[in-house]
């Protein structure tokens, strides 16, 4: 239900915000005004809030007249103000039913906080603090856990943690730290964030089971346009097991039977390089459109000088009239499409993909192509109520060691999700997903059947639209 945190800039977004309406109900839709300050909560959880301090007494009501200023929050640019700390917990949990047994599941369900196996799963329960350091920068970070399937145990990772500047002029923007990539719309936010209750096939592939994401720095610009326009320019390690397309680490699987070089950094040209360009515009009263690019280049470990290229590009167009019910009705098409280009020198390997120890072959050098995307559907049809329908599609091409057609992470896919969403409040959601797997590695079609159940409580960054 919520994704990375932003700027709101302007004093239209709360008009535009009621155009946008919600499929989450802390969607935060993108301005296109002089910049401002950094997000504020969304209004139905801002609302409880105040509730909640005006019982403590924290919160200005008849009784409690507002002040000045209070030493909970900071003036922020824009006249905004943003608590020193908001803390907050959000669980996803799931039960699946599928006509393959739990150990193939893992190969049909990529994501790592996908519900990957039969009967019951934490997906994850993650931890969430935000807020201001100072006028002029905020801070944020996500802890998550979440119990592997196949062993049991408990896992923690610390999946974001960084700062972002809050008053640089001329519509600029610094983020530092540990954090997702931005780059399209599904890789940039946490697994609650998502409208379908699974990781799209092509994003496990190219990205890894828990999203590209790396320390690092990025730099955005919004553009003096009559419509949003933001450029972002970021640099991070291409290292590490959420670089899976790039460096990895010693657990990186490659494509086509390729195995791990050790490349340690060496220069900047050992560092991971993106960009993304984000466009939206009104068309009307009633629709919004969203239109990005994305690309992202850097080093490989499947060969002593090897690369990779990721390019992509994604569309957004929602419908919602102008009177509604607190977001209801709408209809929203979503479309994200992408590419990676990953070079690899010719090796020798046996076949358990260890370099050359005996009974060996030869992995072909060349580039491997992977293509892929997703478009879906969602129709908010009755207040609470969402359907949806998502069709996806992950293919590959170029040299390989292994058949494409017993490759899982290779081999031709399609998938058909229809999806039936109940939220009764901001804080809460029940999702009913069935997948209809065509895979080659399989003897023959697939059926799941996910239900899956979030709840938020505390006060969570609001999220872009």
């Amino acid at each position: 239900m919520h994704s990375r945190n932003r700027r709101i800039r302007g004093a239209s977004v709360a008009a535009f915000a009621s155009l946008c309406g919600l499929v989450n109900a802390q969607e935060t839709p993108p301005q296109s005004p002089p910049p401002a300050a950094p997000p504020v909560a969304p209004a139905a959880q801002d609302d409880f809030s105040k509730a909640l301090d005006q019982e403590l007494g924290k919160a200005p009501s008849s009784a409690n007249p507002a002040k000045p200023s209070t030493p909970a929050a900071v003036d922020l640019p824009g006249g905004a103000q943003l608590k020193l700390l908001d803390i907050s917990l959000d669980v996803l949990a799931s039960l699946a039913g599928s006509t393959e047994r739990s150990s193939e599941m893992q190969n049909l369900q990529l994501g790592d906080h996908d519900p990957n196996r039969r009967g019951f799963r934490l997906n994850q329960a993650e931890i969430s603090l935000q807020g201001a350091v100072d006028p002029y920068f905020t801070a944020e970070m996500h802890l998550v856990t979440s119990i592997e399937s196949d062993t049991g145990d408990t896992g923690v990772e610390l999946e974001e943690a960084f700062f972002t500047t809050s008053a640089l002029p001329y519509g600029l923007q610094i983020k530092g730290g540990q954090y997702l990539t931005e780059f399209g719309r599904i890789n940039s936010t946490h697994p609650h964030a998502w409208d379908f209750v699974d990781q799209p096939v092509i994003f496990g592939r190219v990205f890894g089971g828990d999203g590209m994401r790396s320390p690092g720095a990025r730099v955005s610009w919004l553009a003096p346009t009559p419509w949003y326009s933001e450029l972002i320019v970021g640099v991070q390690n291409a290292d590490g097991p959420q670089m899976t397309s790039f460096l990895g680490n010693a657990d990186t699987t490659f494509p086509g039977g390729q195995v791990q070089n050790n490349r340690e950094l060496r220069s900047g040209g050992d560092l991971m390089y993106n960009a993304r360009l984000l466009q939206s515009w009104d068309t009307g009263d009633s629709v919004v459109t969203q239109f990005g690019m994305s690309g992202a280049v850097g080093p490989n470990a499947a060969g002593a000088s090897t690369g990779t290229s990721i390019l992509g590009a994604d569309l957004k167009i929602k419908w919602q009239p102008p009177k509604n019910d607190d977001g209801w009705p709408f209809v929203i098409w979503q479309t994200e499409a992408l590419r990676r280009n990953l070079g690899s020198d010719t090796q020798a390997v046996d076949p358990d993909g260890i370099p050359a120890s005996g009974d060996e072959f030869t992995a072909p050098g060349g580039t491997t192509h992977d293509t892929g995307g997703y478009t879906y559907l969602l129709w908010g049809f009755e207040r609470d109520w969402i359907a949806g329908l998502r069709y996806e599609l992950a293919t590959a091409s170029g040299p390989s060691a292994l058949p494409r057609e017993d490759d899982p992470l290779r081999d031709d896919r399609q998938r058909i999700s229809p999806l039936l969403i109940w939220q009764p409040t901001h804080f809460s959601r029940v999702s009913l997903q069935y997948n209809l797997d065509f895979a080659d590695h399989l003897s023959h079609d697939a059926s799941s059947i996910f239900l899956r159940i979030e709840f938020l409580i505390g006060s969570h960054p609001a999220h872009k639209y």
